[in-house]
């Protein structure tokens, strides 16, 4: 037996149980981890507000996990190697990283060897996915390109000015907390910016022909104004939705995109980080070339307030549940 959170149904946090399951069992091109971390994620927020679609109950939420290998019944990952899941359908059309235990598809698991605290492992993979996807696929972020960030101090944000800054980009970012400008300038966020709904002025006093590039990570509803702080065969990527809403009524491209303004999106799978990646990401922190930005840490048994904190935006930086001490 395991201990897993589970959601019966959408709802409050309440809703969330902590139980005792059977330990599951991987069949052909599956694999069993041994869940030492997981990361929090907004999507999994969606999911507990019924905000989600496809998703059935009761179910063990979580959309990655970070641990060993506990079985391969193909034999193509030795027991206790280190790795990473995520995505593909993890915590809404099967059992997810919420647990002890978890069992996923090989082909969403990724190998890697570090020597980091745990809770520091489990708070990278899922992010650093998306920064990584979204600068790349998305953004296409070139050495010396500015870069606007909506949403700057959530983890997705800190992990991408993270990424572009080692590119070499100049990097804005927005809080709606003045008392948060200090964390991102000390996260290497060159122009901090109080967001009030509506930042494109004081962009565009800074770059007057705006940015090159802007990731979306706060919803539709500041979207139309990043498009604006963006400059002509500028590009911005939404890739988040801080605001929980991420849908346009009644789109209409011309009147809705301003001239020449390119409007990409970007949500990737387990495929889309390569392994080489994350190794040398999580080789680069334990140098000390960067950081992961601030982690906070829960028990299983904190999963409600984890969650709590997580819908409240109470935390700067990424929230991470330790499986066992």
């Amino acid at each position: 037996m395991m201990n897993a959170v589970v959601l019966d149904a959408p709802g409050p946090v309440d809703h969330l149980h902590l139980r005792r399951l059977p330990v599951p069992e991987p069949g052909p091109g599956h694999v069993r981890i041994k869940v030492e971390a997981f990361g929090l994620n907004r999507s999994e927020l969606h999911t507990r507000l019924g905000l989600a679609e496809g998703v059935t109950f009761p179910r063990v939420l979580g959309i990655e996990a970070t641990g060993t290998v506990d079985a391969d019944p193909d034999g193509r990952l030795p027991r206790g190697t280190q790795v990473a899941a995520m995505m593909g359908g993890m915590g809404r059309t099967y059992d997810g990283g919420y647990a002890e235990y978890t069992v996923v598809p090989r082909s969403q698991v990724i190998p890697f060897r570090s020597d980091l605290p745990w809770e520091i492992l489990g708070a990278i993979p899922e992010t650093l996915q998306t920064a990584y996807g979204s600068l790349t696929t998305g953004l296409g972020l070139r050495p010396g390109q500015t870069l606007l960030i909506r949403g700057g101090t959530s983890a997705l944000g800190l992990a991408t000015t993270g990424l572009a800054k080692q590119l070499g980009a100049t990097v804005l970012a927005t809080t709606r907390s003045p008392s948060r400008l200090d964390a991102l300038a000390a996260h290497g966020v060159d122009h901090p910016l109080v967001d009030d709904g509506s930042i494109a002025d004081q962009v565009r006093k800074i770059l007057p022909e705006g940015v090159h590039a802007a990731l979306e990570l706060v919803g539709t509803p500041t979207l139309p104004d990043t498009l604006a702080a963006t400059r002509v065969h500028g590009t911005v990527c939404f890739a988040g939705m801080l605001s929980n809403q991420w849908t346009v009524p009644d789109f209409y491209p011309i009147g809705y995109l301003p001239n020449g303004v390119r409007l990409t999106g970007y949500g990737g799978e387990a495929a889309d980080l390569p392994a080489e990646v994350l190794q040398g990401h999580l080789d680069r922190i334990a140098n000390g070339d960067i950081t992961t930005g601030p982690v906070h840490v829960y028990a299983l048994d904190e999963i409600r307030t984890a969650h709590d904190d997580l819908e409240q935006g109470r935390k700067v930086g990424k929230l991470v549940v330790r499986t066992a001490s």
